[in-house]
This record gives structure tokens, C-alpha cells and sequence, in this order.
């Protein structure tokens, strides 16, 4: 899976993921000056009305909200690039199809990432059974699609990191992304994956603990190393 661009606030840093032209994009850049303690965004009854009512330039201003955050999200969930951009465009439809079963009982924005997370799982169940079905039938397999780096992550740092993440459950790492990279709140985590608050955060803090196992030093070794 791709890690790289992740920004762990409980650790350290990592560089941030590559937007739109190679121009970097920061976390704070994408989700537009928001934290935790913010309220959803202003513009969220808005845009759930205009797409209630079909207005494409609704769907659009959706888009450069959050048609970023969406994709960078999509590509740490299913480690490359192009498949990234497809669940993308595979949720946007979605989301203009089914936009008669909001209910407004969510931010808006929030149940178009319930919608991303949920074509992301999709889209890699799809490809473990593409994959298992090629290896019944003795088709080679395709080799997978290069997935692009951030340069300024240590390499060393970034496989680490990356085989630490692959070591979570799927929900821990739904959770530890969203939270985390992402800097969704717990409610919004818990309406997205329809679990509870109190559940979503003891994923992310199970989540923690098990790389912080991965990632640290033995402390044997670190007491040679003194």
C-alpha cells in the first residue's frame, strides 16, 4: 500500500503527499484551514442542497473542496496513483446517482467520504479477486502500477512505515488515515464507517500502539547503543 506523504501528528513528520502539477500538498492546504474543534464547513447545507437539486456547479464546487483530499486519501487506501483516481471518479457518481438518500442525519461531506472509503474497499476486494482468479487460470500476473514518491521521505523511514501499516487490520487502518493523515474528527470517523465514537478511538489508539511496536527500537537495543 502507499504510505508515503502520510503525516503522523503523534510522531513525527513525513512528507506531505504530491498534488495536482508536483506541487506538494500540505494537510492543513487541503482541508482548507479546518482542525478538529471546527464545525463542518460553511458551505456544507449548500452544497448538499444545490446537488439535492442537481446543480452541477454544486457538484463542482464539491470537487475543488475536497476532490484533493478525496484523492489523497483514495491512493493511501489503495497504494497507487491511478486506482486512486478512479474511486474517485467511481464516488462522484455515486454520490450524484444517490444523492436522493442523504438525509441529512450526517455533514454532507462526510457522507461523500463514506462513500470513497466504502468504493476504495470495493474496488480492493475486486482486485484480490482479479488477482486470485488470474492465479487459477496460470495467467501472468500484471505487474503493478509504479506509485508515486514523495522525495523527501527518508527511504529507510518510508519502508518502515510502510510495512508497519501493512501489519494493521483494515479498519485500524481506515481509522489511523482519517484520523491522522486526514485530521477528520472521531465523530465524523464514526459516521463515515458507521461505528461509534468510543470504537473509533480505540481503533486509532490500538492502531498506534501496534506501530509504535513496529517502529521503535527495541529498548535492548537502544540501551547498547548508549
Amino acid at each position: 500500500m502507499g504510505t508515503a506523504g502520510l503525516t503522523l501528528r503523534w510522531e513525527g513528520r513525513i512528507s506531505p503527499a504530491v498534488g495536482e502539477g508536483g506541487r506538494r500538498v500540505e494537510p492543513s492546504e487541503i482541508a482548507a484551514g479546518q482542525n478538529r474543534e471546527n464545525s463542518p464547513l460553511p458551505e456544507d447545507a449548500a452544497l448538499a442542497a444545490g446537488c439535492l437539486a442537481g446543480d452541477l456547479r454544486a457538484y463542482e464546487r464539491l470537487f475543488i473542496l475536497q476532490g484533493g483530499r478525496m484523492k489523497n486519501l483514495a491512493r493511501n487506501l489503495l497504494g497507487s496513483p491511478v486506482d486512486a483516481e478512479d474511486a474517485v471518479q467511481d464516488t462522484f457518481l455515486k454520490i450524484q446517482r444517490g444523492i436522493h438518500s442523504f438525509r441529512g442525519q450526517s455533514a454532507f461531506v462526510t457522507w461523500t467520504f463514506r462513500i470513497l472509503v466504502n468504493t476504495c474497499h470495493d474496488l480492493r476486494r475486486s482486485r484480490v479477486r482479479r488477482k486470485e482468479q488470474q492465479q487459477e487460470d496460470g495467467s501472468p500476473e500484471m505487474a503493478p502500477r509504479p506509485e508515486l514518491r514523495a522525495p523527501g521521505a527518508h527511504p529507510s523511514l518510508r519502508m518502515a512505515l510502510e510495512r508497519a501499516l501493512a501489519t494493521l487490520t483494515q479498519h485500524q487502518r481506515d481509522v489511523f488515515l482519517l484520523y491522522e493523515v486526514e485530521g477528520f474528527r472521531h465523530a465524523e470517523i464514526a459516521s463515515m464507517l458507521e461505528i461509534s465514537e468510543t470504537a473509533s478511538k480505540n481503533t486509532l489508539f490500538q492502531a498506534k500502539k501496534n506501530l509504535r511496536g513496529m517502529l521503535e527500537p527495541p529498548r535492548s537495543a537502544e540501551a547498547g547503543a548508549r
